[in-house]
């Protein structure tokens, strides 16, 4: 070409060719290599998550073409598309949803502030369009290359957290570690996933701990999956591999509104209303108080299809909190679990209710409590740590609680405890029983003991008389039609009707209209 000759005019279709190219390499990541090291792991890559997530083809990506702009430390050497982190919206079940999945193929999935400001804007997305958020976490933590501008980007991520909280429902989803502050987000959503030796949470890692504190404890052993969904109650579900994982994701938001001006949307009920007698729940309640018995078979037997969705399964279970459907409409459940310390309260399952509670609340979904409790758990561990304050806390979400609420109680119902769960003395809007049923304020050999004390020690025969008393005391305060009554429950009806009276209260229930006092907002015990 001579000096005075021009080069070709670029044309649409050159540019067009460009973005190709370049969306290409943002799709592909930042080399095979990378690729084969995150699948040596057993971990999909992001945009595979993001696949199984949402509907085919219905994903719309946000900033692809995103870099970061910081130098030093070898970084502007290394500026590759999306900046580790896939953000954008697509659909569930053809509902919006939106989505950030962290790209551990990309600087380990850390943090830096063109990563956290892509994170930020799907936030404000979500929020402004009224639409769940999930994100898919796979990542190291801060980039420590970029110094506090990362941590102020997860600050800007907690603050967000904070401000949907309530709004839309926030899902989080562990496929990797989870270290240091990047812990916090998923603490602070509404739901978290997490899959078996891949995902990890915790503050300080096991190196730290062995530094500090001379414990050696592997990062499973120090944060695993079983470890949060069993012992420390941060992680609501577990599962074994991402695909199901994901699967169980998407079941989840198809039981959730979009968000807290929305119902959860409705399905067809799927049997005849006219005959819904379940004569099964007459053999599977032992009358007898103090004999065991599986709870979820009886949910079972009331909810649409058998179908339940328990949410902290693995964690405080003597206590049941699950979603469900009732004559096609989400309920949210709770019942004790006679086969666990035999339905108590403690302090993990008063926690446990109580943020289910307040989580059914938020999102308009109605609550049923299924009763079987013979008190708060005794003890001077439980005392020594705060049984009084965390008890309290159940009884604040269900006070608080405006959704509708039904309670039906089936066998024990004693002391604090049958208050605290949804009594009517508390707001709960019906109130039934089974003919099974027992309200006191506690059971009739602890009453007997208590208020015939004198008198049976002074007789000389005080088994008899303490069995005479007993029997006394159950005849008189005990029996199934006392607090019928007295009108602290609205009816007592054959255990084989239950779906069917509970189906009809929650449909006159789904047009109530209930308003708290103006306020900011409470101060619950914590």
């Amino acid at each position: 070409m001579t000096v005075t000759e021009q080069p070709p005019p670029v044309t649409a279709a050159v540019r067009v060719a460009e973005l190709h190219v370049l969306r290409e390499q943002a799709r592909l990541g930042p080399s095979e290599k990378a690729t084969e090291a995150q699948r040596a792991k057993g971990k999909l890559t992001a945009r595979e998550r993001i696949d199984l997530l949402l509907d085919p083809d219905s994903f719309h990506e946000v900033e692809q073409l995103r870099r970061h702009r910081a130098v030093g430390f070898g970084l502007e050497a290394k500026k590759p598309y999306t900046d580790g982190v896939i953000t954008g919206w697509g659909t569930v079940e053809g509902r919006t949803v939106f989505v950030y999945a962290h790209d551990f193929r990309i600087f380990g999935g850390a943090l830096g502030e063109a990563h956290a400001t892509k994170i930020h804007k799907i936030m404000d997305m979500a929020i402004a369009a009224g639409a769940p958020l999930v994100s898919l976490n796979d990542g190291a933590g801060a980039r420590i290359q970029e110094g506090v501008s990362a941590l102020a980007g997860y600050g800007g991520i907690f603050q967000r957290n904070t401000r949907a909280s309530g709004v839309i429902p926030q899902i989080s989803v562990m496929l990797g570690p989870c270290a240091g502050g990047a812990a916090y987000s998923p603490a602070l959503t509404d739901f978290v996933f997490m899959v078996r030796e891949t995902s990890q949470m915790f503050i300080t890692g096991p190196d730290v701990v062995q530094a500090v504190t001379g414990e050696e404890i592997t990062q499973n052993g120090l944060g695993g999956a079983d470890v949060h969904a069993g012992v420390s109650g941060v992680s609501h579900f577990v599962h074994d591999d991402e695909e199901t994982c994901l699967a169980e994701v998407r079941y989840l938001i198809s039981l959730l509104p979009s968000n807290n001006r929305e119902m959860p949307p409705p399905l067809p009920p799927g049997d005849d209303p006219a005959d819904r007698r379940t004569d099964v729940l007459l053999d599977l309640v032992p009358a007898d108080g103090n004999r065991p018995y599986d709870m979820r078979k009886v949910l079972e037997e009331i909810v649409d299809h058998g179908d339940l969705l328990e949410v902290h399964e693995h964690w405080a279970r003597n206590i049941i909190c699950a979603l469900a459907r009732i004559d096609g409409r989400v309920v949210g459940i709770l019942a004790n679990q006679p086969q666990f310390l035999a339905g108590v309260l403690d302090i993990e399952a008063s926690e446990k209710a109580a943020r289910f509670v307040q989580l059914c609340d938020a999102f308009n979904i109605p609550l049923l409590t299924l009763v079987d409790v013979p008190g708060f758990l005794p003890g001077v561990s439980q005392e020594h740590g705060g049984i009084i304050r965390h008890g309290a806390k159940l009884l604040y979400a269900y006070c608080n609680a405006t959704v509708p609420r039904i309670s039906l109680i089936l066998r024990k119902a004693y002391g604090g405890a049958y208050i605290v769960m949804d009594s009517q003395s508390i707001g709960a809007d019906l109130t039934y029983a089974w003919p099974t049923n027992e309200i006191a304020v506690m059971g009739a050999e602890g009453a007997a003991n208590v208020i015939f004390r004198r008198e049976i020690a002074g007789s000389d025969h005080p088994e008899a008389v303490r069995a005479e008393k007993i029997a006394a005391y159950k005849s008189e305060l005990m029996h199934p039609y006392y607090a019928a009554e007295r009108g602290l429950v609205d009816d007592v009806i054959d255990p084989a009707e239950t779906r069917k009276v509970l189906a009809a209260a929650l449909a006159m229930l789904r047009t109530k209209h209930a308003d708290l006092p103006s306020r900011k907002h409470g101060n619950p015990p914590q």
